[in-house]
Formats: C-alpha cells, sequence, structure tokens
C-alpha cells in the first residue's frame, strides 16, 4: 500500500513476516474490546478530511488530529490519526532489507541485527499502548506566556496495539554487563539528520539500565502498529515504545544501542523535554547551565484529562432532558487512572463519572493504556454553570491541579482542562448553550483563552514601496528567500543557514504567504530575530497578501 503525507511517500510491502508468533493473537484481540483493526486512510497534504492539523508547516511535519475525530475512532487509533512529532525530515531511502540496528558499548558482544534477525530470532509481544508526546495541551501554556514549543492542543495522545521485540531480551543476548562495571545507562540513537547539536547530529536519548532490564516495563523495540509495518512517519522500520513515558523517549528509525555509563549525549537529550521551576528564562537556564541539571529531565507521564464532549463551539438546546459529558484521561508508569470527576461550579462540588477501561493490566498489574470516562448531567444544570472542569485521580492519589504551571519549554500541563459556557441566541429565536475549549489547535485561536502575539508592529522600519505578491513569488530560491508575515516582506537569504530546522525550513516557504506557519510555531525569540533582517520589509497591500 502506498500511505502518503505531505512531501513524501513509502511504498509498504505486502509482504510480511508469517509464522504465528507475528501475527496478532485471537486471545491478544480479547485484551481490549475494540478487537477491530482499523485500516491506515490515504493521508493527503492539507486534506481536511483527514481530521489532522498540521502545526509546523511543511517541514519538519507535526501534527495532530481534530479532537473529535480522535474520540469518534475510540480506544484503538488508526494511524491515520496517530499524532505526528518529528524534529526533521522523515529517513526514507532504505528498505526493510537493508536496515541494521547495532549494539554496542558495555556489552560482551557488540552485534548489529538485521531487521529479519530481530523478528525471527527473538520472541516478540503485542499489546495496547497510549503514546503522548510531552508538549500535550501546550497551548493553553502559550497563551499565558511564550514557550520554547509549538501549540499543541490537546489530542497529542494516541493509543496503538504494537509489536516488537522486548528490549531486555536483545541487551541479555549481546551480554550486558554489571552497573559495576559501568553498564549504567541504555541510550539510544536515530537515523535522521538534524541540524540542532551540530554537523552529524541525530536524535538520541536514555534510560537506566535498571528500567531498561525490567520486564515489568514491557519496553520493546516496535515494527508493527496496529498490525502493519511501521509508517515512515512512525519510524519505520523500528522503533522504541516504552509504555508510561513521554514520547520523546521512544526513538524512532532506531539505528544504535549503546550501553554506557553516562547518559546519551544528543542535543536533544540535554536540551528537551525538561521541566523547569516557572522563573527560569531562555537566558536564565543558559546562563545558569539549568539543562545539566539531573533533577528536572521527565520521563514518565503524569495523570491528565480531557473534556472532548461537548466539543469546541458545539451548541446544545436548552431542554428539560439530560447531555452526557465525555473525555479521556491517562497516567504515567503504569498507573491505572481510579477515578474522574467533573464540578461545574468553580471545584466547590464535584460528580464521580463512570470509566471505561478497554485494556487488562500486563502481568505485573501495569496499564499502559488511556481510559474513557462520562457523565450524565442536567440540561439545565449546564444552563447554570459558568464552566466544566474536569480532573483525574490515579491509583497513588496523584490527582491533577487546578491551577496551569507555566515553564520554559511549555511540557506536562496537567491543570483542570476547563471549558467555559455561554447562552447564545440561535436564528431562529430559541436560547441555546455554546461551548468553548480553552484553545483550538492550530491557526483557529477561537478559545476562551484567547491569543495575542508580543509583537509591536511599530518597532520595524518600513519603506513606503508596496510590492504584490507576483513580486514576492519571484523570490523563491535559497539565493533570494523573500517571505511574507502578516503584511511585510522579509529578505530571509540570511537566515537560511542559521535556522536551527535546516535550510529547508526557510527554502520552503520562500516566495509565499508564511504568516500561519510562521505564528503557529515561533516564539517571541524567533520575533525577535526576524525583527534583526534589514528587510526589503515593504508593507504589501491587504487584498494583494490574501490575509
Amino acid at each position: 500500500k502506498e500511505i502518503t503525507f505531505a512531501s513524501f511517500a513509502v511504498t509498504k510491502e505486502s509482504s510480511m513476516a508469517t509464522s504465528g508468533e507475528n501475527r496478532q493473537s485471537d486471545s491478544l484481540k480479547k485484551d481490549y474490546r475494540n478487537s477491530e483493526v482499523l485500516e491506515p486512510l490515504v493521508v493527503e497534504d492539507q486534506d481536511d478530511d483527514t481530521g489532522m492539523i498540521r502545526l509546523t508547516g511543511d517541514y519538519p511535519i507535526n501534527s495532530e488530529p481534530r479532537l473529535s475525530k480522535l474520540i469518534e475512532s475510540g480506544f484503538q487509533t488508526p494511524v491515520s490519526l496517530h499524532y505526528i512529532r518529528n524534529h526533521g525530515a522523515v529517513p526514507t531511502t532504505f528498505t526493510w532489507e537493508d536496515w541494521t540496528v547495532e549494539v554496542s558499548g558495555k556489552v560482551k558482544q557488540e552485534v548489529k541485527f538485521t531487521m529479519d534477525q530481530l523478528v525471527t530470532e527473538f520472541p516478540n509481544k503485542a499489546f495496547p499502548v497510549t503514546l503522548v508526546c510531552s508538549g500535550n495541551r501546550r497551548m493553553e501554556q502559550n497563551m499565558v506566556a511564550d514557550t520554547k514549543g509549538f501549540d499543541w492542543g490537546p489530542a497529542v495522545a494516541s493509543t496503538s496495539v504494537w509489536r516488537g521485540i522486548p528490549l531486555c531480551s536483545i541487551l541479555e543476548k549481546c551480554g550486558i554487563l554489571t552497573s559495576a562495571e559501568g553498564a549504567v545507562n541504555v541510550c539510544f540513537e536515530g537515523e535522521e539528520d538534524l541540524v540542532a547539536g551540530g554537523t552529524g547530529s541525530k536524535y538520541g536519548t536514555s534510560i537506566k539500565r535498571e528500567i531498561a532490564m525490567d520486564p515489568s516495563r514491557d519496553i520493546i523495540l516496535a515494527y508493527e502498529q496496529n498490525d502493519e509495518r511501521l509508517t515512515a512517519d512512525h519510524g519505520f522500520p523500528v522503533r522504541v515504545i516504552i509504555p508510561g513515558f513521554i514520547g520523546g523517549r521512544m526513538v524512532k528509525w532506531l539505528r544504535r544501542i549503546i550501553v554506557s555509563e553516562a547518559e546519551s549525549t544528543s542535543y536533544y537529550h540535554r536540551k528537551d523535554n525538561k521541566l523547569f521551576p516557572s522563573h527560569v528564562t531562555s537566558e536564565l537556564a543558559d546562563s545558569e547551565d539549568w539543562w545539566d541539571k539531573r533533577e528536572y529531565i521527565i520521563n514518565e507521564l503524569n495523570i491528565n484529562s480531557v473534556i472532548t464532549t461537548p466539543s469546541h463551539e458545539e451548541k446544545l438546546q436548552i431542554t428539560q432532558g439530560t447531555y452526557t459529558l465525555k473525555g479521556y484521561a491517562y497516567s504515567g508508569g503504569g498507573k491505572k487512572v481510579t477515578r474522574v470527576e467533573v464540578t461545574m461550579d468553580g471545584g466547590e462540588t464535584w460528580q464521580v463519572c463512570t470509566l471505561d477501561h478497554q485494556e487488562k493490566p500486563n502481568e505485573y498489574d501495569k496499564y499502559w493504556c488511556w481510559c474513557f470516562w462520562s457523565l450524565e448531567v442536567e440540561v439545565l444544570d449546564l444552563v447554570r454553570a459558568k464552566e466544566i472542569a474536569v480532573r483525574a485521580w490515579d491509583q497513588t492519589l496523584n490527582m491533577q491541579p487546578k491551577k496551569l504551571i507555566w515553564n520554559l519549554m511549555g511540557l506536562l500541563n496537567n491543570c483542570w482542562f476547563t471549558v467555559k459556557t455561554n447562552l447564545y441566541k440561535a436564528s431562529e429565536g430559541e436560547t441555546e448553550i455554546e461551548f468553548q475549549h480553552p484553545t483550538e489547535p492550530g491557526n483557529k485561536f477561537s478559545g476562551w483563552m484567547g491569543r495575542k502575539r508580543p509583537r509591536d508592529p511599530d518597532s520595524v522600519p518600513v519603506e513606503e514601496t508596496e510590492f504584490s505578491m507576483c513580486e514576492v513569488e519571484k523570490h523563491n530560491t535559497e539565493d533570494s528567500a523573500w517571505i511574507v508575515i502578516g503584511d511585510q516582506v522579509y529578505d530571509c537569504t540570511k537566515l537560511i543557514d542559521q535556522h536551527p530546522g535546516g535550510r529547508t525550513a526557510v527554502a520552503s516557504e520562500a516566495g509565499k504567504n508564511g504568516s500561519a506557519t510562521f505564528n503557529a510555531i515561533h516564539d517571541q525569540d524567533a520575533w525577535n530575530e526576524l525583527l534583526q533582517v534589514t528587510p526589503t520589509t515593504q508593507q504589501i497591500p491587504q487584498t494583494q497578501t490574501n490575509l
């Protein structure tokens, strides 16, 4: 099958390893109720029918599904609706047959395994896991103040059945040494070439040896998602799955496993997925070296929940009947969500929701998936409520805080998810309730939190000359890259070699109106850099920029 997304395509071979161990067993399917394997859809660039929202333009691809589409798909998320988090171009110049995974470092025997060796020489297992990016719900934090991350909404969570080889089996085969012998960390390194971190930079991270070797953790090198080989966006041909951890630890396009005394030296292990105190700014993090303080590393997910029904801007007719509130909840580290509560009076009183757990725990009593919750309420109670908020608890009695806790990277936002209500007069004269989510991801800043881009338009020197879009479109190369942002034209040619996302990040927008892409993913630091460009900056009549 050909699965396409954005600017690349991968041909999936129809022939796969066919031993009984390599297919999903009937007993496994009974472990969760939604046992139907959903076929991936063909995903087209900017196709609303896919239900995906692209958050970082053409390169790299980062997207999440529309929240309503995600929940409609049920417990098991189709591959086509699984969120995508990439840091650079997706590597595609290889096949299943020529791929190898190298194990080296503090092991008795360094080995390069082919994919066929991994699949045929080791036991494999398949089970459902909910993957969540640590930036889930970041857009709410960006409404308070810009973080260093782009605007993820509340749908950066997806559940798939992953099949793969236990990591501990591979490390045992290679003879991993003891911690006393220097085998303290297990490092993972991917294939993609990335700009941040310098020449030869790869995405990499690490976990502790005791976690890697713990069979209760269910860590696998996955080669199937929902009973199909991985697609390119999700790590074909093999990726790491660490249930209960943030997605940033699950390296895609896995090339190397290095057992070492030190943690990963990857730029992305050091400079990402850290949760600093709220007072730490970008400048302070650099000047006081907060990046190397181990106590701020994020591994396990925290407790979180979201209201999915009512949806954003949904309108409800006022009746004497009832309405069912719905949503999802998850926790990290294998901890079970044990309670979800809803308040309609700011936390004075709470109603306990019905939970729907569609997975069975593993043999060590760990839970790796989200659950769904629901609560039937009187419509007239919704009329009286100014807002609806949800919070979840897990088996260790962790619960969500009421207020948002801002942090530099915009990570692990898990404050109460709050939906506000407004009375709305319909065209027919009847009064309805309109629901407002805090944010709407992408470029639709219509949530109740609002959106103001911190920029002073008077700070940009502007000449009186005006250009039409026809003129801008002529400057569409790396040698002359003009980009429209707002109502200004910027000559971004000299930024091509400086951009942390690589030359393509700028060049792909040359000769275009890049307002939506730029605003969606850049913080105040990026605005400041842009304002340092001596622009060809000329105002463009709004009618000519199609703004």
